[in-house]
């Protein structure tokens, strides 16, 4: 069978998302997906299908349907055989959420007046993220299996910041959303909208009030009752698969940035007065003191001048710790379809290790990180007993391994394959600050922990998020066993808002194949700006996004990053 390699395709402009051939042409857009029909079992709603396509961002623009991905063959790591696709045995299925950000846009600890200078500040749409990721969860309900091996779902993995500012009611809003049951996305009053998009205020998005703000001179649409709806009840389905959890830096810090021990938080998360905005200078002073990591004057930051308003205060938005994190999904009431806890057990209940191993398949390991450090910035770093635990679990279940040295180490043990995640990637790993749960553990960065995975050949991928962005990584070792993928998959806040399917199969000729397909959200690339339905309103937050005054569309990655068959040579062959 002919392949298609990673060297057949590049990437079209920013501006029209879509995916050509080097040779671009239709026809042979065309032949690409045509043989990535036959080389999968169904594309049936994933991208391998359709692609949310956009006309570019200078002025606003609406999404429609565009052509699908094809997959993309890439031997970084290993040859591809011929007629594998024949010989093929599935051994794992999973789907992996990541930085979902359930935000409640109508907290006080927030600084969304920054926005001008730290864009990720606010963004037009999050007051629509709860319905948003349960129409993810739509998605992976309906898709179900792999589609190039067919397996059902093992499993969803959510990699990190699955809350965006670690308050007690957005985990609640979180847990209910995957586990499914009413959700209620509002705080505050309770008939009321009380943030920054209906504060006249011309740096934000006033969907309800016609006016010249920075948004609606883009082309942002007039949305009146938008916001009243994003704050109505909705019965979300959750998963039909089990689930794990992954911890982020947005679920340990305030707003993921500023250090978590800070003196007297907890009135500033539950005040009845909410800053709408600031002079430019003083805003600018902030911003630039929040991306340096000077001392921030809190005070200053959710309170002293400018244009405040109050607000209705909620106990509800304190910040929760690690602990209450942890225990929250210990709860029996938020075991949804399993299992109980989540990943975390009574040993990670006090908050301080909230790393942990699960099964994934017969065969195949999970390891989830905690690469966060609650001393500030948003980067992380792992510690040295951590980073000690990761090398024993591999060492108990990996029969070959290479030492500190390099020297190849046997014994006799039974061989389990590993998939590692985490929030942080290799490269976001170089806030080294002490973390306050280990103050005396020294931290180590991404590349001491690259190399740490390659003296094991059984570890295959390392799944994880943090940037926002998608990127397929190899990290090829000094034997050809030796190397494995690093899988970094997009937000579901920012666009382009996706989520991953990851199948790991048998080629029964040496080498393993892992699979990596994009999803969306189940819901219209086409907006209805007159409904006000949970998948209207999905569809609307995906499109905000698109055209989100900062958007950054090189986020979507290139086509080495999609929809991919990533080889490696089995470990255990």
């Amino acid at each position: 069978m002919a392949e298609l390699t990673r060297r057949t395709f590049a990437t079209a402009g920013a501006a029209g998302l879509g995916l050509l051939l080097c040779t671009p042409t239709a026809n042979a857009l065309d032949r690409a997906l045509r043989l990535t029909g036959t080389r999968s079992v169904s594309t049936a709603g994933t991208t391998l299908e359709q692609v949310a396509t956009g006309g570019g961002t200078a002025t606003y623009s609406r999404l429609g349907a565009g052509p699908g991905w094809p997959l993309v063959v890439r031997s970084d790591l290993a040859t591809p055989q011929s007629g594998r696709d024949d010989r093929r045995r599935a051994l794992s299925a999973f789907v992996q959420f990541t930085d979902l950000h359930i935000t409640d846009t109508e907290s006080p600890a927030r600084f969304e007046y920054l926005h001008p200078f730290i864009g990720s500040a606010h963004r037009p749409q999050e007051a629509l993220g709860t319905v948003a990721t349960s129409a993810l969860v739509e998605r992976v309900n309906s898709v179900r299996q792999g589609p190039f091996t067919g397996r059902p779902f093992d499993l969803m993995v959510t990699t990190g910041d699955n809350t965006d500012n670690h308050e007690l009611i957005e985990l609640d809003w979180f847990l209910k959303v995957l586990n499914g049951g009413s959700v209620t996305p509002n705080s505050g009053a309770t008939d009321a909208y009380e943030g920054v998009q209906n504060s006249g205020n011309h740096e934000f998005w006033n969907p309800g009030k016609p006016g010249a703000d920075d948004y609606s001179a883009k082309g942002f649409p007039q949305l009146p009752g938008l916001l009243e709806a994003g704050l109505k009840a909705f019965t979300a389905p959750g998963l039909d698969v089990p689930w794990f959890c992954t911890f982020g830096n947005h679920d340990d810090s305030i707003v993921g940035s500023l250090p978590a021990q800070i003196p007297g938080i907890d009135a500033w998360y539950t005040s009845k007065y909410k800053v709408i905005g600031k002079d430019e200078s003083t805003s600018k002073k902030l911003a630039d003191a929040i991306k340096k990591g000077a001392s921030v004057p809190v005070a200053e930051l959710f309170g002293g001048g400018g244009t405040i308003r109050e607000i209705t205060p909620d106990a509800r938005r304190r910040p929760f710790s690690t602990a209450e994190f942890v225990r929250a999904h210990l709860d029996s009431a938020n075991t949804g379809p399993g299992p109980v806890g989540h990943g975390f057990t009574s040993a990670n209940a006090d908050g301080k290790n909230v790393y942990y191993t699960f099964r994934i398949a017969p065969g195949i390991t999970g390891i989830s990180l905690d690469t966060t450090t609650d001393a500030g910035f948003a980067d992380g770093s792992i510690g040295l007993a951590q980073y000690s635990w990761v090398e024993s679990t591999l060492k108990r279940n990996s029969s070959t391994y290479y030492d500190f040295f390099g020297r190849k180490v046997t014994h006799g043990v039974t061989d389990e394959l590993f998939v590692l995640f985490s929030h942080h990637t290799s490269g976001s790993m170089g806030n080294l600050l002490p973390d306050s749960r280990h103050l005396l553990d020294p931290r180590l960065d991404g590349n001491a922990f690259v190399a740490l995975l390659k003296r094991f050949p059984n570890v295959l991928a390392w799944v994880n998020g943090h940037t926002h962005l998608n990127k397929i990584t190899p990290h090829a070792g000094n034997t050809p066993q030796q190397g494995f993928w690093e899988i970094n998959t997009a937000s579901h806040v920012d666009f382009p808002q996706h989520a991953r399917i990851v199948e790991v199969a048998d080629n029964a000729d040496g080498t393993l194949s892992l699979f990596t397909t994009l999803i969306e959200a189940e819901a219209p690339y086409a907006v209805d700006y007159d409904a006000r339905t949970p998948q209207a309103l999905a569809s609307l937050y995906r499109e905000l996004s698109y055209n989100d005054i900062h958007v950054d569309l090189g986020r979507v990655g290139d086509a080495t990053d999609h929809n991919t068959e990533l080889l490696l040579v089995n470990p255990l062959a």
